[in-house]
């Protein structure tokens, strides 16, 4: 399954998510170099470049998706590299670790503004994010008749995009 794209369904505007990820993506890179001098960390050219690689994706991005980017401005960098850089991204709260049905690891930037959740198509892999509030309220409702406390959650559907669902040979998943 390969990742053809990536979609936000929200209530905002276009134009105000833009700016809203600039304001998300300057705080992170406050917040990576405040991690890389706590932790003695150096920035190095080949962190640098697949640090600022990463930032550009602006989806749910696997290490061979990187790595393949990353070598057409330094052929010498590896996968180790690229690994620990992720490793370290995610260590810091830059990145967050998605495992997704297909069994690659992906990374999307941290976001501490909101909580999403993902549709994901079993035929052409593209990972829809969605918000929507009535299922959050929902869980919360169903963990406190349970007497459950929640420290986290995931929610993923897995189906058919639109476009997929539209083909006549796809319209099934059995």
């Amino acid at each position: 399954m390969t990742l053809k794209g990536r979609e936000r369904i929200t209530g905002t505007m276009a134009s105000e998510r833009h700016v809203s990820k600039r304001q998300d993506t300057t705080r992170l890179r406050r917040n990576l170099d405040a991690y890389m001098a706590r932790r003695g960390l150096r920035s190095t050219e080949q962190r640098r470049i697949i640090i600022e690689t990463f930032f550009t994706f602006g989806e749910h991005v696997t290490l061979d998706q990187i790595l393949e980017r990353v070598r057409s401005s330094d052929s010498r960098i590896g996968y180790a590299t690229v690994y620990r850089t992720m490793k370290m991204l995610s260590d810091g709260g830059i990145a967050n670790e998605r495992k997704f049905a297909d069994g690659f690891t992906r990374y999307e930037l941290a976001d501490d503004g909101h909580h999403h959740d993902h549709l994901i198509c079993v035929q052409c892999g593209r990972i829809q994010e969605f918000e929507e509030p009535r299922i959050e309220e929902l869980q919360e409702r169903v963990a406190e008749r349970h007497g459950f406390r929640v420290m986290h959650h995931k929610h993923e559907l897995y189906g058919l995009c639109r476009q997929c669902a539209a083909k006549p040979d796809r319209a099934r998943v059995t």
